[in-house]
């Protein structure tokens, strides 16, 4: 997550943008190669093994994200407990998925960027017009084509990829982008999705993924520690966590306090309860 992939990021959402912005029928000829004008369908639509391909694509990047939500869980229900992962990664993995998976791409724009789907245009036998990647003025009422939520979803991995070790990283982001671009593929062939569709998908996320590594890691002046973050839930999850405990005929009295000094010992660790 260094300044040269953002940099590389932000020139492809240029690049791209300008080019499919200035001759959009770039994006109907792309999705041509995928259409069989014979049958006036996408066939690969119709494919069992392209839609296993498709479902198993976000298990694994769900699955991926999933430590993170159990360790959430637990340390809600018994904050008593450590967090079982890094609160940091935690954070992160969590706060990232959200963002560019669900919140930007489902919520903001497929919500209200009325860009119709290849497979519902009228150059491939659909009912409405097409439009242009930047033109949110099309007829489609609801979960529409830009940007791709699943192509989201699959370049999100470039998130636990900037947590792999760091002689693993480079592959782990080659393996990240892969996913990605393969994931899209399949939308695009499946007429749900146009490439600048898959392109800002993969654009969006990355940008997402930098600036939270940024802040939780990189900055001083917002970077996070394993230990606050530890310690921040343990009293925001203890009045419900007294209260469970209460009904069960024990009181485990008020928020614990830390100890002084424990995060300069564990340098980020799991917060240490007075007794």
């Amino acid at each position: 997550m260094n300044r040269t992939g953002l940099y590389i990021a932000l020139a492809i959402s240029v690049v791209f943008g300008l080019l499919f912005g200035l001759y959009p029928e770039l994006d109907l000829k792309v999705a041509a190669f995928f259409y069989d004008a014979t049958t006036k369908s996408f066939p690969l639509k119709s494919s069992t093994w392209a839609a296993i391909a498709r479902d198993g694509a976000m298990w694994i990047a769900w699955g991926l994200v999933m430590p993170a939500l159990v360790s959430l869980i637990v340390k809600l229900i018994r904050p008593v407990k450590p967090l079982m992962i890094s609160g940091r990664a935690m954070v992160f993995l969590i706060v990232t998925m959200l963002l560019s998976a669900i919140v930007l791409s489902n919520i903001v724009f497929k919500g209200y960027w009325g860009r119709p789907r290849p497979v519902v245009v009228t150059e491939f036998n659909g009912p409405l017009e097409f439009k242009a990647w930047w033109d949110p003025r099309g007829a489609c009422p609801k979960n529409c084509s830009f940007f791709s939520g699943e192509g989201a979803t699959a370049f999100w991995t470039y998130a636990p990829a900037a947590l792999t070790p760091p002689q693993w990283r480079p592959l782990a982001y080659v393996a990240a982008t892969a996913f990605g671009v393969f994931t899209g593929g399949l939308r695009m062939s499946f007429g749900g999705h146009f490439l600048t569709d898959v392109l800002f998908s993969g654009t969006v996320s990355f940008i997402v993924i930098w600036l939270a590594y940024a802040f939780i890691y990189r900055w001083p002046s917002t970077r996070l520690t394993d230990y606050g973050i530890d310690a921040w839930l343990t009293r925001f999850a203890w009045p419900g966590y007294r209260w469970r405990q209460k009904r069960l005929g024990r009181d485990v009295g008020e928020t614990p306090r830390i100890r002084p000094g424990a995060e300069t010992a564990a340098d980020g660790g799991a917060p240490i309860l007075r007794p």
